[in-house]
This record gives C-alpha cells, sequence and structure tokens, in this order.
C-alpha cells in the first residue's frame, strides 16, 4: 500500500465535546478510582496486620486485591487526564502498554478466582487434610503461575494485536485501548487474530469456569449434609462472595467481548467499557468486605466504626 501510513498515536474516546461535562466525567472517574484504591489497600493492609488472616484464603486474596489496584489504575487515571487537560491522544507505546497490562491483570485475576475456588473446594470438603495440602510452598507456587499465566496470556494478545499495520484509523472507540477496536483499525485482514483471540480467551476461561464449578458442585454437597443451620451458614458464607466476584467478572467480561464492536462511539460502548474496567475493581473490597465475617471483625478491629448522631463516623485506630 503505497498510501498506507504509519499510526504513533491514537486517540481515546471522547465523553463530550463540553468543558463541563469533561470535568464531570473527571470527577466520576476519580471518586471510583479513589473508591477502588482505598477498598483494595483497605484489604493489603488489615490481612498483613491481622495474624488470624494469615492463611490461604486471604494469601489469595491479597493478591487479588494488588491485580484489582493494576487493573484499573492501568486504564482510569489516564482516561482522567485526558478529561482534566482536555485531550484524547495516548501515544503508540501507551497504547500497548495499557494492552499488555489490562489483559495481564485480568487474566491473573481469573486465574486466582480459579486458584480460591480449588481453596474453598479443600477447606470444606476435606478440612482434615487442609494444612497439608494448602502449605505454604503449595500456595507461593499456585500465585507464581496465575502471574505467569498472565504475562503469557498478555504477551500472546498484545503481540497478536500489534503485529498488524493500522492505516484504517488511529480513533479508538473506548476510553483506554482494547483489542477489539484495535483490530478494526488494521489495515490487512484481521479475521483470523480475532478468531483466534477469541477461540484461545474463550478455552481458557471455558476451563477455569468448569473447574469452578466443578469445585462448587463438590462444596455444595457436602454444605447440604452438614445437620445443622449454623454451620451451613458459615461454610456458604465463605463462598458467597467469591462466587459473586466470579459471576460479576465472567458477566462483565462475556458482555463486553460478545457484543459485536460497533464503527462509531455508542453509549452502550461506553456502559460495557465502565463496567469492565471500573465496577469489578471498585466493588471486589466492598463484596470481601461485607460478606466475610473475619473481614469484618478485622476491620473492626484496625478501624473503629461509631454512630455519632445518627453519622457514621471511622476512626483509624492504628
Amino acid at each position: 500500500m503505497s498510501n498506507q501510513t504509519i499510526v504513533t498515536e491514537f486517540l481515546l474516546q471522547e465523553f463530550s465535546d463540553s468543558r463541563e461535562l469533561q470535568l464531570l466525567h473527571f470527577a466520576i472517574f476519580l471518586a471510583a478510582y479513589l473508591a477502588a484504591v482505598i477498598g483494595n489497600l483497605l484489604v493489603i493492609m488489615v490481612v498483613a496486620l491481622d495474624h488470624h488472616l494469615h492463611t490461604p484464603m486471604y494469601f489469595f486474596l491479597v493478591n487479588l486485591s494488588i491485580l484489582d489496584l493494576g487493573s484499573i489504575s492501568v486504564t482510569v487515571p489516564k482516561s482522567m487526564t485526558n478529561s482534566l487537560w482536555n485531550t484524547r491522544l495516548i501515544s503508540y507505546a501507551g497504547c500497548v502498554a495499557q494492552v499488555f497490562l489490562f489483559f495481564f491483570f485480568i487474566a491473573a485475576n481469573f486465574a486466582f478466582l480459579t486458584i480460591m475456588a480449588y481453596d474453598r473446594c479443600i477447606a470444606i470438603c476435606k478440612p482434615l487434610h487442609y494444612e497439608t495440602i494448602m502449605k505454604r510452598r503449595a500456595c507461593v507456587q499456585m500465585a507464581v503461575s496465575a502471574w505467569v499465566s498472565g504475562i503469557l496470556h498478555a504477551a500472546l494478545h498484545t503481540g497478536n494485536t500489534f503485529r498488524l499495520p493500522f492505516c484504517h484509523s488511529n480513533i479508538i472507540n473506548k476510553f483506554f485501548c482494547d483489542v477489539p477496536q484495535l483490530l478494526q483499525l488494521s489495515c490487512s485482514d484481521s479475521s483470523l487474530s480475532e478468531v483466534g483471540i477469541l477461540i484461545f480467551s474463550g478455552c481458557l476461561v471455558f476451563i477455569c469456569f468448569c473447574f469452578i464449578v466443578v469445585s462448587y458442585v463438590q462444596i455444595l454437597s457436602v454444605v447440604l449434609r452438614i445437620p445443622s443451620k449454623q454451620g451451613q451458614q458459615k461454610a456458604f458464607s465463605t463462598c458467597i462472595p467469591h462466587l459473586v466476584v466470579v459471576s460479576l467478572l465472567i458477566f462483565t467480561g462475556t458482555i463486553t467481548y460478545m457484543i459485536p464492536t460497533s464503527n462509531s462511539p455508542s453509549g452502550l460502548d461506553l456502559v460495557l467499557a465502565v463496567l469492565l474496567a471500573i465496577v469489578p475493581p471498585t466493588v471486589n473490597p466492598i463484596i470481601y468486605s461485607m460478606r466475610n465475617k473475619k473481614m469484618k471483625a478485622a476491620l473492626g478491629k484496625y478501624i473503629g466504626w461509631k454512630l455519632f448522631n445518627g453519622k457514621t463516623v471511622c476512626i483509624f485506630v492504628l
């Protein structure tokens, strides 16, 4: 192609031409980002300080919080900066970094959720063998495998996407760089790449999903045989937060990547991008804190909550 031009930068989705709405977008994203950062840092801090939480389940939860911090920090700050400075630009290298890091954090996140399902299955179905199976070395090995699988998954997606030349346009209809939008900008036929990415990701997600389903089928069969209602509730209390987080990630990811990519910006694309990039990292700490008695007790120990004149006041007691 003699008329082909080399793309050196991309233009991300603009939320509005109005300066007031741009500042409103900045404020909303800033609030969500701060909520995600504070919530996940609290989880990490409380687990690190409370020796009662130094168990495999909370070790994996800390890793999950680190990944949530990373995933939201890859996309949201750049979008906020663009709105604040009234620009849409992101460099080619910045776009490559966004794609790699976002897919890395998402893939590793799902890997840890799969490991946590296995951890809950062992804890409930084989409680007498739990400490033998979930030893420190085994937990570290599983954590390392999750991080490494995330790196490999992200490298495959990133390399497969950016090996293609871009010449149709440099406008990305999303507030961060993502593979489906980039494939639409490719000069060459990217259908095989797109199919290959979908098949590979779909197989990985399906395998992990089947493993999680099998784990919870075994958990359910054991819990239903527990004679006391209190025992059943105690067992379910450690599983419900995990199930909610898994369902949220699968739901947002499936909807985002299964719906065909549009050629023009739309409100649906914006909603789906927010659901995938912002909602899970923001609500995950709330889900684990509100539904987990040990986490609530630890939060109450290190962060005192008192009611004063009908208002909730947080008093740090560290």
